[in-house]
């Protein structure tokens, strides 16, 4: 069996800011360390990728300090992390060059925010011929702040978001599978 990469994204401190509005999921940080922690014990490869954006506003604006992992998921020295501008964590990064580089073929994959980049970089991981394991209990959506007045309606909540989100990428994209999944499978 090719090794598996667990690829976690953008668990930043910039995402407990109220800007992001409400969120669904509380767990999934929590879990997602749980998944770190057993790839970490299996000696599984790991990659880290950090968002800093470019958005004035935003939280993960390097200006405002708040681009650092959470610490339930820092990297340790060693781990390779990926530094992006963009929702895909493939664009303006070396990630696919290191995955091909160590024969890797299958991402496990886990993050915020499902709907962005998350879910970006899971049908770029797709498309460019990695099977991918997103693990729905250790990603998380928000309200956001967006402008919803192309629609009738108010704002969707944060767990329909997800939802949604996850709805269309399994199948096509990617196995939505939870933690326990993922960790039952593993020696």
């Amino acid at each position: 069996m090719q090794p598996r990469a667990l690829l976690l994204i953008d668990i930043q401190t910039g995402f407990d800011d109220p800007y992001w509005g409400s969120r669904n999921n509380p767990a999934a940080e929590e879990n997602a360390g749980r998944l770190l922690a057993h790839w970490r014990a299996a000696g599984a490869p790991v990659f880290h990728v950090r968002h800093l954006s470019t958005e004035p506003q935003s939280p993960l604006n390097p200006a405002f300090g708040r681009t650092d992992f959470k610490d339930v998921v820092a990297p340790l020295d060693g781990e390779p992390v990926y530094e992006k501008h963009v929702n895909s964590a493939f664009i303006g990064t070396n990630l696919e060059a290191d995955l091909r580089a160590q024969g890797i073929d299958t991402l496990v994959i886990c993050g915020l925010t499902t709907p962005h980049c998350v879910s970006t970089t899971t049908r770029m991981a797709a498309n460019l011929g990695f099977k991918v394991d997103l693990i729905h209990d250790a990603c998380a959506a928000f309200t956001g702040n967006s402008d919803t007045s192309w629609r009738d309606g108010g704002k969707a909540d944060a767990k329909f978001i997800h939802q949604a989100a996850l709805d269309h990428l399994h199948g096509e994209f990617a196995d939505v599978i939870g933690v326990g999944d993922v960790l039952a499978e593993m020696p």
